[in-house]
């Protein structure tokens, strides 16, 4: 029997790319809504209440009205906006967080997606924090460079609207051509997800930059070995990592001091596209360390993940379409 799979905002960025998962497989029934009743609040209820499975693709407002139109108890919801990553009764859609983790998601019936720069942060801190490595009152701060598909329809549009001959156009839009750092407010609204997923007692300062380039993520966490316990080196962060996620198949720990990045002197940010894969970094010196995760915004870091929750949730292999 296939799988009633139903997306409420299928016209969102990350919406259209769970479809693309779900068109390669045959163990899915996709309940599709007519555009012109995209916003009809009955229509939307009753093909919310016919899923197995509901992938909320909606600003944080429309995610809870969506969830407030659910009486089937049967029917799981898996929400990609903000509005219930740190909720009461929610089980965080990150099958690696810890050992338990998927038997949580397997359980509910209301699994929040991981925001993309919270994903690659949390991966990095949690199992040095759970190891003690780090203390969960160290003052962190982190810095994640993404691609422009992170910013939804309109952004993509200013961006691609800038593109002449394979690069953003100065004469168009110099801005665009140029990194752009953001959330300067210091109030992102990943943070408290980053802050309760990891342990630690307050979040880091976070600055998030959005670059000339469609999709790819890099958050980078820089570290004082001084701020460490007492005689913990860069190859006890690593050895912590390798252990955490050793039967991990979306989670690849790189070699400490990355041989082949070092060699070519420059990170690629855009390594792990189109993948659900996540690669770990420890680059260290004798003073420093620096630990950098990787992954594709729009693949692990958005609809690859709800994806794999989805799968973990309906207890059939965690892989599959990814």
């Amino acid at each position: 029997m296939k799988h009633r799979v139903f997306v409420d905002g299928q016209e969102g960025t990350t919406g259209l790319r769970i479809h693309e998962y779900l068109a390669q497989r045959d163990d899915i029934e996709v309940l599709r809504i007519d555009p012109a009743q995209r916003k009809d609040v009955a229509e939307r209820a009753r093909l919310l209440n016919a899923a197995d499975v509901a992938f909320l693709c909606l600003p944080d407002g429309a995610a809870r009205e969506a969830v407030s139109l659910v009486s089937n108890p049967d029917t799981c919801l898996i929400d990609a906006s903000t509005a219930h990553r740190t909720a009461s009764g929610w089980a965080f859609g990150l099958p690696e967080l810890a050992p338990d983790q998927r038997a949580a998601i397997r359980a509910s019936k209301r699994i929040a997606n991981p925001g993309c720069h919270a994903s690659a942060f949390i991966l990095l801190m949690r199992p040095l924090v759970d190891a003690g490595l780090i203390p969960t009152t160290a003052p962190l701060t982190a810095t994640s460079i993404t691609g422009y598909s992170g910013g939804g329809k309109s952004m993509i549009h200013d961006y691609e609207a800038a593109l002449v001959a394979g690069g953003p156009s100065p004469a168009a839009d110099a801005p665009l051509a140029a990194p752009r750092p953001y959330a300067l407010t210091l109030a992102h609204k990943h943070l408290p997800e980053m802050k309760a997923h990891t342990g630690l007692a307050s979040p880091p300062v976070f600055m998030p930059v959005v670059g000339p380039f469609y999709k790819g993520l890099t958050v980078s966490v820089p570290l004082h070995i001084s701020q460490l316990g007492g005689g913990t080196c860069a190859a006890d962060l690593h050895a912590a990592l390798m252990q955490r996620y050793a039967a991990e198949r979306f989670i690849r720990v790189m070699p400490l001091r990355d041989e082949d990045t070092l060699a070519g002197g420059f990170f690629d940010v855009q390594g792990c596209n189109d993948t659900n894969r996540v690669d770990l970094f420890v680059f260290a010196s004798e003073t420093q360390v620096l630990l950098m995760a990787r992954l594709d915004n729009l693949g692990k870091g958005a609809s690859g993940a709800a994806v794999q929750a989805m799968n973990v949730h309906l207890s059939i292999d965690e892989g599959l379409g990814l």
